[in-house]
């Protein structure tokens, strides 16, 4: 049984790991942490967690846990991720990964030595339907990759306290929305980008309202875009061109709930024949919420089954590629 710690009562936990955890009978939640010992109580009694923890150190350090979950805003990642691996802790840390490159390296490097898991959390990753595009697109179907895009836009309102338009914590477009599609593009390409040129919208509060960037990929042409401003209408989409054809695939970020109706879409047309898979017309099981398929490949990284897909190198290299377009 693998008995699961939460590093603060967020808003994203329920559906990230609360609600898969519960549809499992391999692991658990066993305790939250919360600085503010009321608002901690109350979301263990709403959630069924058994254990209180009113600070982060004190949860890292229970002997009853086994995995960290993150969820913490970016400022938080590195020094919990260093403190868990000196106590022998796996972590799902949320994207983005660190405040920047370097801190990610401190945070790899610390799990390494300490033979601990360590995976980000890009749970888009790890859904049957990215995984069958990426197929698609390895096979050659299209042909040789041309020219790529990738967007997410989502307007996130500038409320009281809202870490996305506070620089000190890991704020921004980039870190928040930008950060998946740049590493869907790393993943489907397979290879490290090269800035051409970037453009970020600053807030007055210091961070990147949006961000798009102009970056090759080898020989591959292609686009980063994201928004997070009054004037975002929701999206996110990769689109690919090919030396045979092209694919499109629609919804990438949430597979299961793009569009209430379709879900996601993945089109491809090779010699003017189209093909399209929604999720209407996808296996039963593909209706699963990409969060409970990423739970299930954390268990079974920590079971020793296989290998992560997302963490220590690769989540180096995203962090790398966002100090680079934010620095342009």
């Amino acid at each position: 049984m693998i008995r699961i710690g939460l590093l603060g009562a967020s808003k994203i936990a329920p559906k990230a790991i609360i609600h898969p955890a519960s549809d499992r009978d391999d692991c658990v939640i066993q305790a939250v942490a919360c600085r503010d010992v009321v608002r901690g109580q109350a979301y263990a009694a709403e959630h069924n967690i058994p254990h209180v923890e009113t600070s982060y150190e004190a949860l890292i350090a229970r002997d009853d846990i086994d995995l960290i979950y993150n969820a913490l805003p970016p400022n938080r990642h590195c020094e919990l991720s260093l403190l868990a691996a000196q106590h022998g802790k796996a972590v799902l840390c949320e994207k983005p990964f660190a405040m920047n490159a370097d801190e990610a390296k401190r945070m790899v490097e610390a799990a390494e030595q300490a033979e601990t898991v360590l995976i980000e959390a890009f749970h888009y990753r790890y859904h049957p339907a990215f995984l069958a595009f990426e197929a698609i697109i390895a096979s050659g179907k299209i042909g040789a990759i041309e020219d790529i895009s990738g967007i997410f836009d989502v307007h996130i309102p500038n409320r009281d306290g809202e870490l996305r338009y506070l620089p000190a914590l890991g704020g921004g477009a980039l870190m928040d929305l930008g950060c998946y599609p740049l590493h869907a593009l790393r993943t489907l390409t397979r290879y490290e980008p090269i800035i051409i040129e970037a453009t970020n919208e600053l807030h007055a509060d210091g961070v990147a309202l949006s961000s798009w960037a102009s970056l090759s990929f080898g020989d591959i042409s292609a686009v980063v875009d994201c928004n997070m401003g009054q004037d975002a209408i929701y999206d996110n989409v990769i689109q690919i061109i090919g030396s045979k054809g092209v694919a499109k695939f629609t919804g990438f970020v949430h597979p299961s709930r793009w569009n209430p109706e379709t879900g996601f879409s993945i089109y491809v047309e090779v010699d003017g024949q189209r093909e399209v898979t929604t999720l209407l017309n996808s296996p039963e099981s593909w209706k699963r919420s990409t969060y409970s398929f990423q739970l299930d490949h954390v268990l079974k990284v920590m079971r020793g089954e296989t290998s992560p897909l997302t963490g220590g190198a690769d989540a180096i290299s995203n962090m790398r590629a966002i100090d680079a377009i934010l620095s342009t």
